[in-house]
């Protein structure tokens, strides 16, 4: 057996994680250096802790305890612990043993594992993340199984295994509980594992948005600055919560500032703080950590700048930042942050720059940019719009938008989440995320820095190879509603806060303009929606028509949303009313509150005050106006006066968003009809396939020793022959091909395969190039094959240069491509695309993430612009689908299981009226990436 010194510290086992209660703690493996931490640490033990771990008093550790429990080999013998503000609260051990329960090496595959959790730690969710960690290592160093020993009282260590998720055997022998769980995931301990996850991380963000007592650390002592303005703004948006102000420089008789006690450390607050707003300089910044952790802080919004923002140095400030908010179980915002808003009434916090905190609402606002999230603020306030919850996070330093998907997901007071993005840290987590969120709230992104080439200064992620609309497709893929200014991320927000989603794409339009009319209608056949014939109430109309239209559009059972166009109405004397958006908007709301549930939205062009009436609050709505005199056949708006008024900037019954512009309201309610259509179908998931042919195993050993007799450690190409063994285990197919290095050779290939045969080169340059005569088809017999050879030599180049092979004409069909690779920052994808220039040049491909389902793939292939051609174009028969959908499931399932495959290309694959060939393939095999999303719990770490 090797002797410890011979393995190196597994820094990759070093995690950050967030507890039960939204604090966060450390795991790292415990070394010889922590003798003095684990002695100290068994000290704050109870005695029946201690018991329940050795089964008898146990009220100290020997030395020889000790160097037991700080000695590992780590493969035989692992230790983990996990610490808050550097020292132990919990630790974890495994030892490989045998059949017999003797220690062992491996191959052995089984080990006996054992926690201990500090009393004052446990019910936090210590042992449960401690379990995710140490199985993750046990699985990486050849272990498939844990076996533990408890005693029958210690209820709380038999459920943590108990409700892990694994398979597991309990039996009882000799007065103890003998556990055995299988250390394969599974889709039950997946599933445990990210609930947990979801709740410690949205727990994390409450006690950030709801604090009970707020410090702001850098109060200036005179009007002014960021410190002294944020103080101005919790106050005087009525923070529910204790306030204070701090600043070390204050004077020692300084008893208040502009009504908060001021103080000149956290230390001299006496009472609980939860969160604490940093408005100090970046060099300042290490202290006022300090002092905040160390004096039980739960959270910390940085509004400092001078970080990752500002160069390597700055990067590396930020790094440790982190690294110590972290280690006092703090989490933050920030840095370079604008700050953080909570309407609640149970808070009232505003803990930003902003001056005016925005109305109450249903909207959950999340911005990387402080001049956007300024933006953004005003722009929903002007529109009457109210939100949850807003943030601000700045360089995103800690917690990001994948904290807030968590959080409001299960968020009572948000309906829909709006988010700026300029990078994405963990693109996996977030798809997966975001798509949950949306089978229930809709969640609209705008992404900054699409085409720069580099993420915004601060940010430091995984730089994404794919192309911006391949982005967008996987985000649509999840349900995002992905737009593309912050324009229409409030326009598509307006409309999913206040009205109910859309059955179908069926849009009735009135109005009493006929150009407007005709505008609307062309900008709803752009957006692929299906606009009914425009109904002009002509310039005439009264407020009493549009509302008599507008109910008779609602109730037609052929119309599934509606949009209303209105241009000032002109009086017999030729002048505007300009008092018409009021009476205009009362009556509109009057017909949607009554009305069936369908959406309904306004293009007005110049009327005065119809924006603000259509979305004020109910309670505050104008009274409706009289019928005028000689109105046939109308009756009058009631007025019931009973309907209580609604939070301000909630949604309410008749809440009607307005839009300048008809492509700006059609675009949001396209918007809108295209994210219905995906709930209906995210309903019914789609299923991924198995097939009883894929032998998994035999391709893992391939992978194994294709990567085993490679030199290159970033990974290898395998031999065509390697290539077509690794597919044949996953059912895929690929037409044997046999080289040609002269026409003899040739000839004795079409021999081999049979007449007819196709002749191609395989030169990298000319590869897939049928546009540059690299390729000759059809050649029935021996003549035209020896004609072929000379041509194509004659014209490309020599045999030696050219590659050139032989291979057995396919059925005639489609030409297509299939590709699947790695990407670092949305990591597996699936492409199809039709062969050839036209598509290459038009970009027209499609991407699903992996592993795709049958729903997937099928709109894989509808998806395409060149789809036509797959299912019967101006008379042709249509080609092989279910094959085709085949094929790409098939793939999925190799990448999903074999992370080794980083890409995998099928070009062409020629799909046929009845089945298809595959006449290509590559493969290229790398060791398996890391993938932060599928493993144990963690932080990510910029």
């Amino acid at each position: 057996m090797e002797t410890p010194s011979e393995y190196a510290y597994p820094s990759h086992w070093e995690a950050d994680i967030v507890l039960r209660d939204g604090g966060t703690a450390r795991i790292r493996p415990i070394t010889t250096g922590d003798a003095k931490r684990l002695v100290s640490f068994y000290e704050q033990v109870s005695d029946e802790s201690k018991y329940y771990r050795f089964f008898a008093p146990y009220p100290r550790l020997s030395d020889k305890d000790v160097h037991r429990f700080t000695h590992h080999d780590y493969v035989d013998r692992v230790g983990l612990a996990v610490t808050v503000g550097g020292e132990f609260i919990a630790t974890v051990r495994y030892d490989r043993i045998d059949d017999r329960g003797m220690a062992a090496t491996a191959p052995a595959d089984e080990a006996e594992v054992a926690f201990l959790v500090q009393d004052a730690h446990q019910g936090r969710g210590v042992a449960s993340a401690l379990l995710e960690h140490i199985g993750a290592v046990a699985r990486e160093r050849g272990i498939r199984r844990f076996a533990a020993e408890v005693l029958p009282a210690n209820n709380k260590m038999i459920k943590v295994f108990r409700d892990a998720g694994y398979t597991q055997r309990r039996s009882f022998e000799d007065g103890s509980v003998r556990l055995t769980l299988d250390l394969e995931p599974t889709a039950e301990s997946l599933a445990v594992q990210r609930g947990r996850e979801q709740r410690a991380e949205a727990r994390s963000v409450q006690r950030l948005l709801g604090p009970g007592s707020v410090a702001v650390v850098g109060t200036g002592r005179i009007p002014g600055g960021v410190g002294r303005t944020v103080l101005r703004n919790l106050l005087a948006a009525g923070f529910t919560g204790r306030t204070y102000a701090v600043n070390h420089a204050f004077d020692a008789d300084l008893r208040e500032i502009d009504g908060a006690p001021a103080v000149r450390s956290v230390a001299e607050i006496g009472a609980p703080v939860d969160l604490a707003i940093l408005a100090v300089p970046a060099e300042r910044v290490p202290d006022a950590v300090a002092d905040c952790g160390e004096h039980g802080v739960q959270g910390l919004v940085v509004l400092s700048a001078g970080y990752a923002e500002s160069g390597d140095e700055g990067r590396a400030r930020q790094r440790e930042l982190v690294r110590q908010a972290r280690s006092y179980g703090m989490r933050l915002i920030g840095p370079n942050a604008f700050g953080i808003i909570n309407t609640s009434p149970q808070g009232r916090l505003n803990a930003s720059l902003a001056p005016d905190p925005p109305q109450r609402g249903r909207i959950g606002l999340f911005t990387q940019s402080g001049a956007i999230g300024i933006a953004l603020l005003a722009g929903l306030h002007r529109r009457g719009a109210g939100l949850s919850s807003f943030v601000s996070a700045g360089n995103r330093a800690d917690v990001s938008g994948n904290d807030f998907l968590q959080y409001w997901y299960e968020d009572p007071d948000t309906d829909v989440v709006l988010m700026y993005l300029e990078s994405i840290g963990n693109p996996r987590k977030f798809t997966r995320l975001a798509r949950r969120m949306a089978a229930v709230k809709p969640v609209v992104v705008v992404k900054g820095a699409r085409h720069s080439g580099s993420t915004p200064p601060g940010h430091a992620v995984p730089v994404t190879r794919i192309p911006d609309a391949t982005v967008s497709a996987l985000m649509r893929q999840a349900g995002v509603i992905r737009v593309d200014t912050v324009t229409e991320l409030v326009d598509a927000g307006l409309l999913l806060a206040a009205q109910p989603l859309p059955a179908g794409p069926r849009v009735a339009i009135l109005g009493n303009s006929e150009s407007l009319g005709l505008l609307t209608y062309d900008a709803c056949l752009a957006e692929g929606l299906r606009p009914l014939p425009p109904s002009d109430l002509t310039t005439s109309a009264t407020p009493e028509h549009f509302r008599v239209a507008l109910t008779a559009a609602l109730a037609d059972p052929a119309c599934d949303a509606v949009v209303v166009t209105a241009i000032p109405r002109v009086g017999e004397n030729g002048t505007e009313d300009p008092s018409a958006g009021g009476p205009l908007a009362t009556a509109l709301r009057a017909a949607a509150a009554t009305g069936p549930a369908k959406p309904v939205t306004v293009v007005h062009v110049e009327i005065g005050g119809i924006a603000e009436a259509l979305t004020a609050p109910v309670g505050g709505s104008a009274p409706p106006a009289p019928v005028p005199a000689g109105t046939p056949d109308v009756a009058p708006v009631p007025d019931t006066g009973e309907a209580p008024p609604a939070p301000a900037g909630s949604p309410g019954p008749g809440r009607i968003p307005a839009y300048p512009a008809a492509e700006r309201a059609v675009r949001a309610l396209g918007e809108a009809v295209k994210y219905a259509q995906w709930r209906r179908e995210a309903a019914e998931p789609g299923k991924v396939p198995e097939y009883d042919d894929i032998d998994e195993a035999g391709a893992a050993a391939l992978i194994e020793r294709c990567l085993g007799e490679s030199v290159d450690p970033h990974g290898v190409t395998p031999a065509p022959g390697d290539v077509r063994e690794l597919l044949g285990r996953y059912g895929i197919h690929v037409r044997p091909t046999l080289p040609a290095p002269g026409p003899d050779q040739a000839v004795e290939a079409a021999l081999r395969l049979g007449f007819p045969v196709a002749l191609k080169t395989t030169a990298p340059h000319l590869r897939h190039r049928a546009d540059l005569g690299g390729v000759r088809l059809d050649l029935g017999d021996e003549a035209q094959l020896r004609l072929a050879f000379r041509e194509l030599t004659e014209a490309l180049g020599k045999p030696a240069e050219l590659q050139p092979v032989v291979q057995a004409m396919a059925p005639r069909g489609v030409d297509t491509v299939v590709r699947a690779a790695i990407d670092p920052a949305a990591g597996a994808v699936l492409s199809f695309g039709l062969a050839g220039a036209a598509s290459e040049l038009l970009g027209d491909l499609a991407h699903r993430l992996v592993p795709a389902t049958d729903r997937d793939v099928s709109e894989l292939l509808t998806s395409l612009r060149t789809a036509p051609l797959l299912f019967g174009w101006r008379g042709s028969a249509p080609v092989d689908t279910p094959a085709l959908e085949e094929l790409l499931l098939r793939v999925s399932r190799l990448v999903d299981d074999h992370p080794e495959v980083v890409s995998v290309a099928l070009e062409p694959v020629v799909v046929a009226t009845r089945g298809l060939s595959v006449l290509g393939a590559s493969v290229r095999l790398a060791p398996p990436p890391a993938l932060g999303d599928l493993g144990p719990r963690r932080l990510p770490s910029y």
